[in-house]
């Protein structure tokens, strides 16, 4: 099947390949290699006869097309996921990056016709009237004010700044947080308890450096006795607390 073609559209196999496919209306992810590559060799027959300067890029192309048609008569070779590997994907990929940046290139002389409608003209303006500046006048400016008035303002301002300062909150130092950690501090309880067995509560509230300590140390007992790993028992009212570890291992806890 002969068809006719224009030497001087085509830069080179690929533009050739896009013009082939867009002619024939077919799908580029798809694209029917016998009859594209017949059409193609068609092509191959009028360039040998008119041009021969750029042949060796469309016989290379259509060595390239003449070996997927091979391919595609082949069984269908499959990759590590048993997926089968088209042999047109490389070829797809070739065309759809020529077509962006073909695409590219017409957006980017649009782009340049564009600017080449625009004019600029530098400035013309005459030196008497870029030299020229307006003198002020410092009474105008000024006007009826005064040291006094100024400095009567300025007092203003700062009574102003002072009412804006809380009295009270204004004293107040910096609060820092207090970082202890309820995880490691229940981990040290458990560790105390294997190592001790039975213990009295005040005893553990000795390496405590404040009150967060002591209150998360607290709180750590109250969680050992919710996971039945201690038992704790008190022998008159207003004593110190009795603690038996029960447990030979030591258990992770959620954040309190």
């Amino acid at each position: 099947m002969e068809i006719p073609v224009k030497l001087s559209v085509f830069e080179g196999p690929l533009a050739l390949l896009l013009h082939l496919i867009e002619k024939n209306k077919v799908n580029i992810y798809d694209i029917p290699i016998a009859l594209i590559t017949e059409q193609y060799m068609e092509y191959l027959k009028v360039m040998q006869e008119n041009h021969m300067d750029n042949m060796s890029e469309f016989l290379v192309m259509a060595a390239t097309l003449l070996r997927i048609k091979s391919a595609m008569l082949l069984p269908a070779e499959v990759d590590e996921n048993d997926e089968e590997i088209d042999p047109r994907q490389e070829l797809v990929e070739k065309l759809l990056e020529y077509k962006m940046y073909k695409f590219a290139s017409l957006e980017l002389k649009d782009r340049q016709i564009d600017a080449e409608r625009r004019l600029y003209k530098q400035e013309t303006i005459p030196e008497e009237v870029a030299g020229y500046k307006e003198e002020i006048h410092a009474e105008e400016v000024i006007g009826d004010t005064t040291l006094l008035k100024l400095h009567t303002i300025f007092e203003e301002i700062l009574r102003r700044q002072e009412n804006k300062i809380d009295p009270i909150r204004s004293k107040f130092g910096r609060i820092e947080k207090e970082e202890i950690n309820f995880q490691e501090k229940v981990r040290a309880i458990q560790e105390y308890g294997i190592s001790h067995r039975k213990f009295r509560f005040r005893r553990l509230l000795e390496c405590a450096q404040s009150k967060v300590e002591i209150i998360v140390t607290f709180l750590g007992i109250l969680e050992l006795i919710k996971m039945g790993r201690i038992l704790i028992s008190q022998t008159h009212l207003f004593e110190d607390f009795e603690i038996e570890f029960l447990a030979n291992d030591i258990v992770a806890v959620e954040q309190y």
